[in-house]
Parts: C-alpha cells; structure tokens; sequence
C-alpha cells in the first residue's frame, strides 16, 4: 500500500471513529413519564379556580415537592402569633437530635417564664407551676398542644439560656430551611417589631417539621392535654372535623388575626396550608378545609425518577470506561394536574463533550419536565459512577478524534 492510499485509510479511519464517538456524545432522552393507571373521564375536566380565602394571606404547597398549589400574598410580612410554636418545636427537636437536650431533661418554668407568658397575661397558657420542673417532652405538649407561651419561654430558655438567645437559634435554622422572609424575636409569637414572617415560609417550616422531625411532628394531632387539674383542647377545629388532618397550629393576636398552618395525609399524598388573617376561628378551619380539599381533589403527586438509578447515559472522552450513566441525587417528584400524568414532556440538558476524570455524584447537567410548555419539575444530573482517566495511549487517541471534531 502506498502512502497515498495509507493517509487516505486512516482519514477514513478517524472520520469513522470521530463521528460514531461524537454521535454517541448525544445521551438518549429521558424516559418519558408511563401512565400508572387510566385517567378518569373527570380528569380531563379543566381545573377550577381556588376556593376563595377569608384572609390576608394564603397558600397551599404539596408537602413532596415543594410546588405551590395556589396562593396570595405568599410573599407578604405577617405576623405569625402562636404559629411561631412551629420554629420553637424544630430548633428543639433539632438541638435534641444534635445531643444538645433531651426529652428527659428537666424544664424550670421560671418566674420570667411565668409572668411573660402565664395565666396573669392575656395569651394562652399552659398550667405548669412557677418555679417547678417538668420534663422537656411534657412541657412541649404543653407548648403545642395548648399553646402555652409560659411554655414556649420555659424551654426557650432551658435550650439557650435566655429567650433572646434561644431566637438567634431560631433565625439559624429558618435559613436552613429555606424561610427568606421571616425573622423571630420570640419563641411564643405575642406581637414584636421585627417578629415577622410570611405564608410560605410558615409552610415551608410546616414542611420541614414534618420531614425532618416526623416524632414532635405528631404532638400536634394531640386533641387535648392535661397540666395538674387543666385540662385543654387544641384549637385546630379540623383535627375533629377530618380524619386526615394530623396538625399543624394555631395562632391569633389582636395584630395577626386568626391563623392556621394545617396539615393533612390522604393516601400518599401530604398538603401543607397556611391560611393568615382570617376573621375567627372558625373561619380560618373553613377556609383551611376548602383549600385542602381542593388540593387532593384536583392534584397528583408522583415520582418521575428515584434516586441513583441511571436516566441517561453518555460517553466519556479519555476514560477509563467509555459511557457513563446520568441519573438525580434525590427522588424527582412532580404536582400536577390529575389526568395531566401521560403529558409530562422529559428533556436533558447535558454538555456535548464529557472528559475524564469525572468524580461521583458530580453534576453533569439538567433533567426538566415539562406540562404545557411551563417547567414543573428539575432536578440536576450527577454521575453515578466515578470515571478515571484512561492511559497515556488511548488519551492520545481521544485527543485527536477530539481535534477531528472541531476541523
């Protein structure tokens, strides 16, 4: 063979191996959402508006993905009152899971404790006697259950040392969940300049507790606890008027109005609603209701991708291996419209050209689903594996199969 025809071969060698490489750079699409069962003749129906709110702010979110059902003014300060319980019960439930307290710790309600928030203030109470103790686990029923803001200051201070400090604590963990809007003073939410948040923080917050902390979580479906011969009600009206209902809180100030951050399960599915600034407290149970049961009657939760198993692969320049699987770090999971399941459009943004060395779990790209042309759900594309560089020879290679592409 002479050299003509040897120059020629081996152009016709790396043009092949050059376009069959760059033409597996492109990873195959997602696999699109399967229909896990029929959609019902109703499901086709449009979506009705939300119910109408008797408040100053409202939302609803699906506990699974964060997504916003339907809402106004969710970005709006209010003042949270005795919702503020909530954050107290997460940065003990936190402090208890870092070894900080415990459950059987013993809890001084102190003489500030007492005349802050006891039965000689106009708030709600919770009956433990002045300068006595009670474990931590039974003065925070007395706390959630009963709303009591002698309790809430009690155990305040048994964390922190002083309520001003225990509300740095607070502050801290609302950023860790994500709260951008809120700023506490307080552990029991009695009016205060700068005591402020907005509803969806306080769902975002109601979220978080029941994820992260599902044992304090469940104080709240507690009807009624006693404190020597008191005994209380919990005045979440719904947790007697629906089974599925398991919390959240209450508040009401003369500033804040009556409010409710409420929670409910059906089936598989979790709602979180926060109705602020309602008229009384029946209304913001009614109201709370409406949305809720709108909710689930007209939205789905479902799982797109689980977590560390492959969505995509592509190919990898200069590694050890050829083709790497793409995949999400965490469950993908999307709110939609029932009947809308079977119309989810997957698509990948990913680069063209991968090169080793490539870490596990490092982000490659973006996986995003789509329902009429609106992004629903995203979620970044990590490797799953780990690739290393290939040897001295088949980098070489690459190199120029790489330098092909681009002439």
């Amino acid at each position: 063979m002479n050299a003509h025809a040897v120059r020629v071969a081996l152009i016709t060698l790396v043009s092949t191996a050059a376009l069959g490489f760059a033409y597996a750079q492109n990873p195959a699409p997602a696999p699109s959402p399967t229909p896990q069962q029929p959609a019902a003749l109703s499901d086709e129906l449009p979506v009705p508006d939300a119910p109408p709110v008797t408040g100053t702010a409202w939302l609803l979110m699906d506990y699974a993905t964060g997504q916003v059902l339907a809402g106004h003014n969710a970005d709006e300060r209010v003042e949270p009152a005795s919702i503020t319980k909530v954050m107290t019960s997460y940065v003990i439930a936190a402090e208890m899971k870092a070894g900080k307290v415990g459950a059987d710790d013993d809890v001084l309600m102190s003489v500030n404790a007492w005349r802050t928030g006891g039965a000689g203030t106009d708030g709600s109470y919770s009956g433990f006697e002045v300068n006595k103790t009670a474990k931590l686990v039974e003065m925070e029923k007395g706390m959630v259950v009963q709303s009591g803001n002698d309790a809430a200051i009690a155990l305040a201070e048994h964390v922190a040392g002083t309520e001003q400090a225990f509300a740095m604590l607070m502050n801290a963990y609302a950023k860790r969940i994500g709260m951008k809007n809120s700023n506490f003073v307080n552990a029991h939410g009695l009016s205060a300049p700068e005591h402020y948040s907005t509803a969806r923080d306080l769902a975002l917050l109601g979220r978080a507790l029941a994820r992260d902390f599902p044992q304090e979580y469940a104080y709240n479906k507690i009807k009624e606890f006693t404190v020597g011969p008191i005994t209380q009600r919990n005045r979440n009206l719904l947790l007697w008027r629906d089974q599925s209902v398991d919390g959240i809180k209450t508040g009401h100030h003369s500033g804040a109005g009556y409010c409710l951050l409420a929670s409910a399960k059906r089936g598989d599915q979790r709602l979180v609603s926060v109705v602020m600034g309602s008229t009384s407290e029946n209304q913001r149970a009614v109201d709370s209701q409406a949305l809720l049961n709108w909710g689930f009657r007209f939205f789905e939760t479902h799982k797109l991708y689980d977590a560390a198993k492959p969505v995509a692969t592509q190919k990898v320049w200069k590694g050890q291996v050829n083709e790497l699987s793409l995949g999400v770090a965490q469950p993908l999971l999307v709110s939609v419209n029932r009947g809308k399941y079977t119309q989810l459009k997957p698509t990948m943004d990913v680069p063209k050209t991968l090169v080793a060395p490539i870490a596990k779990g490092q982000a490659i790209g973006t996986v995003r689903v789509s329902l009429d042309g609106k992004v629903v759900a995203e979620a970044p594309l990590v490797a799953l594996e780990g690739v290393e560089e290939a040897g001295f020879f088949k980098r070489l290679w690459h190199e120029l199969l790489m330098w092909w592409q681009t002439v």
